[in-house]
């Protein structure tokens, strides 16, 4: 796994791909259609865009982070929370050019299309650009994409359609997630409060599928090795979090992966 010291002034194509230090989140300006003491929710009107790859790293066996640029330089692009996703669409026509939705009864259709949601790693709202953490499944067209990706390549995309925010008004946080949602936690472990207690509890393969979480948050991180067993066959997250000492009851707890995993 590459990792690259990070100087915060960098943006664009000088700023590394695997930083081992926190960056900060950007926060829209977008107004919350719901909103209260711990949490705001938020919708946004959304068309369909270009996307081109910028550059792409390996960050573990496992995971592969791919930086784009959009046709319409991500105009007006929000992104406001860890829960942030974009659409990507993996057909093409017979001119090898991205297939985008199309409108009809006034609605975008996602018929017939190819596509998975992501959810955005990182949004540099100076130089434009998106990070998206791909998990390199065997099986999967999205990982298969992304192992081949090379700069210049295209994908038509959407999003995000809407976010939930989680205010900084807890005293712990828990996250837990197997190698599919990681990509996920590790936003949501660089998106924490300074100095918050936080443990995270990840279900991975191996050693070689762990990665550095940058944060600004006192996190422990526990690695979980599942060997062999398929991602959502173990209960090895489940337990970890059950085990948590949940004494304090003003947390907050985020968990995601495979069904069985996070099952309760």
């Amino acid at each position: 796994m590459s990792t690259l010291a990070m100087d915060p002034t960098m943006t664009g194509t000088d700023r590394p791909l695997a930083p081992v230090a926190p960056r900060p989140v950007f926060r829209s300006d977008h107004a919350p259609q719901r909103e209260n003491t711990r949490n705001a929710t938020f919708r946004f009107d959304t068309s369909p865009r270009v996307l081109t790859v910028v550059t792409s790293l390996r960050l573990s066996g496992a995971l592969m982070r791919v930086r784009f640029r959009a046709d319409d330089d991500f105009a007006e692009f929000p992104s406001i929370s860890p829960d942030d996703h974009l659409k990507l669409f993996f057909d093409v026509d017979e001119h090898g050019e991205p297939v985008l939705p199309t409108v009809a009864d006034g609605r975008f259709s996602l018929r017939g299309l190819t596509h998975r949601d992501f959810p955005i790693r990182w949004f540099d709202s100076v130089s434009r650009t998106v990070d998206i953490d791909f998990v390199l499944h065997t099986h999967g067209v999205a990982g298969h994409w992304a192992a081949a990706a090379q700069p210049g390549d295209r994908l038509a995309s959407m999003g995000p359609r809407g976010t939930y925010l989680v205010k900084d008004t807890f005293d712990w946080y828990v996250l837990a997630a197997d190698d599919t949602a990681l990509p996920a936690l590790a936003r949501w472990a660089e998106s924490l409060p300074e100095g918050t207690a936080a443990t995270a509890y990840v279900e991975v393969d191996s050693t070689a599928a762990q990665i550095d979480l940058p944060t600004r948050a006192d996190l422990t991180v526990h690695w979980l090795h599942r060997g062999d067993a398929d991602p959502g066959t173990t209960t090895l997250l489940a337990d970890a979090v059950m085990e948590h000492d949940f004494t304090n009851p003003n947390g907050y707890v985020w968990a995601a992966g495979e069904a069985m995993s996070i099952k309760s």
